[in-house]
């Protein structure tokens, strides 16, 4: 089976081709097939942007290592008791790449993103077909194509992301970072009734991608003064949501200052491991009273984010497509950063036929 895969550990912006890390496609052993088991075989993958922390050892360094897990695709097989939720052979589909055991106490206590066999059935998905358990794998609705379907994951993210917040109508939200999980983020903070809406973004065609989608306000913090735009916007007050979809070590330190009183502060992103972020606990804690929160997995999300998909304009998410051949130069096009997400088409697909 044709796989993505990281074979050589290294950074993939290393300017030095002997010790860049490197992707290409490499063939895997394709899993039985469990009597609770879905078999996909994948129309679409989306690179994320945690997949280039895969190539850097972030998550070990055996290779090679399978890639993917933001992907649509129509089932091929099934087992012989997955059908409780109804799949049948033929059905345009998009899932959770993770399965949660269900029987260890922190999926018990509904804790699943902290599930301790989180990493028992991990199956790259970025390849020709991948073996899900049923509980993973959610039918898409007919009028989202399996384009847009590949998307249904980092969708998840965002809705959860909506969840960390608990807003309320009307609370003026920043969002930094106008990457794909920043720009799906503002989608749907706008949906749930957002004011103020600032996308803070150094990169101009993604500030202007986020201007089209709904944001009011955007701020270049590379040649602006953030704190002082923020001020504006806010009237002084600050935002209620502060949100950090970027990643970045530079800018989330400074995304405590334009937080109101008693804001919420969510760290979405992957960070290095070795990244320490001072913090005054008098100013911000005790002073401020800021609620400083995170993401990992999204546990529970998917249905909702389901429902929302239809209504996101994911258009621009997924004009850059690539063969699954040509995975290298699909990865090099990522990290440039020429385009706010890439997709690789793993197999032609004629999904008319199948709805």
């Amino acid at each position: 089976m044709r796989t993505v895969a990281v074979t050589r550990i290294g950074s993939l912006r290393d300017p030095d081709d002997t010790t860049r890390g490197r992707v290409g496609v490499v063939d895997f052993p394709e899993p039985p097939l469990g009597v609770e088991d879905v078999r996909i075989r994948v129309a679409y993958s989306a690179i994320c942007g945690s997949d280039p922390h895969l190539a850097e050892g972030f998550f070990g360094t055996d290779v090679p290592i399978g890639l993917g897990h933001e992907l649509s695709g129509i089932v091929e097989a099934l087992g012989e008791r997955a059908h409780r939720n109804g799949l049948r052979i033929g059905d345009r589909v998009a899932g959770n790449f993770l399965r949660f055991c269900g029987t260890c106490r922190p999926c018990q206590e509904g804790r699943q993103q902290f599930c301790e066999h989180i990493q028992d059935y991990n199956r790259p998905g970025m390849a020709e077909t991948v073996t899900w358990h049923e509980s993973q794998v959610y039918r898409l609705p007919d009028d989202v194509s399996l384009l847009k379907g590949c998307l249904l994951e980092p969708t998840s993210v965002a809705v959860r992301i909506a969840d960390k917040t608990r807003m309320r109508v009307g609370d003026r939200v920043a969002i930094c970072g106008g990457g794909p999980i920043g720009q799906l983020a503002l989608q749907v903070m706008k949906m749930h009734g957002a004011t103020s809406l600032t996308m803070i973004e150094p990169i101009a065609e993604r500030r202007a991608m986020a201007r089209r989608h709904g944001a009011e306000f955007v701020i270049d913090p590379a040649e602006e003064d953030q704190s002082a735009l923020a001020d504006e916007i806010t009237g002084g007050r600050g935002f209620d949501v502060v949100i950090d979809a970027s990643g970045s070590t530079r800018a989330v330190r400074g995304l405590l200052d334009i937080a109101a009183r008693g804001g919420t502060v969510v760290y979405g992103a992957m960070y290095p491991e070795d990244f320490e972020m001072p913090l005054n606990l008098s100013d911000f804690l005790y002073l401020k009273e800021l609620t400083l929160t995170g993401v990992f997995v999204s546990p529970y999300a998917f249905p909702r984010a389901l429902q929302i998909l239809p209504h996101l304009d994911v258009d621009e998410l997924t004009a850059a497509v690539f063969p699954l051949e040509d995975a290298e130069e699909a990865f090099a096009a990522h990290v440039s950063g020429r385009h706010p997400k890439v997709v690789l088409r793993c197999n032609q697909i004629d999904e008319e036929v199948r709805r």
